[in-house]
């Protein structure tokens, strides 16, 4: 897996990246009530606005940490974003894109780099 300081992670087989956020951001979040998704079809481009995840404490958006085309979407977040604070790195995830530069994974963390990154935060 990959992440991002901005705590997104990225978990890539073969030209598609799922993508979701990490322990970390569900925990600094709180109690998730709501998730708003892209579309599927929708291209993005690395760094901008792809998602919002709203909590009992706030609304957080989310960037996307890579570009491609959105090919899905965990619809099951619909009737339950509790799931993100369930299992943020597995059931929890929220939307898959096909890669369009995998170069773009080179610039972020490992999770020995990430877990290290979020230790210093706090």
């Amino acid at each position: 897996m990959h992440y991002t300081k901005e705590h997104e992670w990225v978990r890539v087989e073969g030209d598609t990246a799922t993508i979701g956020i990490s322990v970390y951001a569900q925990e600094q979040l709180g109690e998730i009530v709501f998730v708003e998704l892209p579309d599927v079809g929708t291209q993005l481009e690395r760094g901008s606005q792809a998602a919002v995840i709203e909590s009992v404490k706030a609304a957080s958006e989310i960037y996307a940490p890579v570009s491609g085309k959105v090919t899905e979407t965990n619809g099951d977040l619909d009737a339950e974003p509790s799931k993100v604070n369930d299992d943020a790195t597995g059931e929890g995830w929220l939307f898959k894109v096909s890669l369009s530069d995998t170069s773009e994974l080179e610039d972020m963390l490992n999770e020995g780099d990430y877990m290290g990154y979020v230790e210093g935060l706090g």
